[in-house]
């Protein structure tokens, strides 16, 4: 694999996956696998695409066959009908996974940020979900800890101011330390090809609302500078005294857990989901 841009991971990816485009109702959901063995799918967050995974996909399908969608209305899916909700993207995602995998066929979940969200309702209705890692977990309900504003980058006059706006957000949101230009392509990539909107549901209680109703076990990782929750606040909450659920806070990183600490997060999933 080439190294030294920001594109060869990327490009690698995409060499290497086995890209499946799944027909729900008329539309069609692009997903990508990897590897061999159980699977494990990953949702992305809002905002984002199946590269929210970059840097974990190629660890993890050494051991298991991964899927990662583009969840509707993001990246290559196409969008949902208008007023169709997260529900609309909790059954599509479900509908797709019966026809790749077989229906009510097992297989273990992993869920970042509003990917988070999708994670559980899902998991709550379809009887497949082995186990749950829940990364960046927001639809708590519960205090954020956001350091500033956000920019309004789609307005922006030309790529340059673009660009510096998108790496402004990822610094209030995302990273905890350095932007690198991976990361701001991976921002820029799946911000512009963005068309549902997650925000009311990822600052609802709507993940809280099904967390009691999961049977499975659930690993729930945060990044200890993450600014959509406190992870000592949210844990213990989601955690009660289920015996079955832990969850931890990653040193140094904050709210993309997975890119910012791939390693640990890796180990921690590879171990979760043996």
């Amino acid at each position: 694999m080439e190294t030294g841009s920001e594109l060869a991971l990327i490009a690698h990816l995409e060499r290497i996956a086995e890209r499946h485009l799944v027909e729900h109702e008329g539309r069609n959901l692009c997903w990508r696998a990897f590897g061999a063995g159980a699977p494990l799918v990953l949702l992305h967050g809002g905002h984002g695409s199946w590269l929210h995974w970059a840097r974990n996909i190629e660890a993890l399908s050494a051991s298991h066959r991964v899927l990662v969608p583009d969840m509707p209305g993001y990246g290559d899916s196409d969008a949902l009908p208008a007023g169709s909700g997260y529900g609309g993207i909790v059954d599509a995602l479900g509908a797709s996974l019966d026809t790749l995998l077989g229906a009510g066929a097992a297989f273990d979940l992993a869920g970042f940020s509003f990917g988070g969200v999708i994670a559980g309702r899902l998991a709550a209705q379809h009887p497949g979900v082995r186990r749950l890692a829940l990364l960046g977990a927001v639809g708590h309900g519960l205090r954020r800890r956001q350091p500033g504003a956000m920019r309004i980058w789609q307005d922006a006059a030309d790529e340059q101011t673009m660009l510096a706006h998108l790496r402004h957000n990822l610094g209030v949101l995302m990273l905890h330390g350095p932007i690198d230009s991976l990361a701001l392509e991976i921002h820029r990539r799946s911000c512009i090809r963005t068309r549902f909107e997650s925000k009311k549901t990822s600052m609802s209680p709507a993940l809280s609302e099904v967390m009691e109703k999961l049977g499975m076990p659930v690993l729930m990782l945060w990044g200890e500078h993450d600014p959509t929750g406190d992870p000592a606040e949210v844990g213990p909450v989601w955690c009660g005294a289920r015996a079955e659920r832990s969850h931890h806070a990653i040193a140094a990183a904050g709210h993309w857990v997975q890119y910012e600490a791939a390693a640990e997060v890796n180990r921690r999933l590879v171990d979760w989901f043996a």
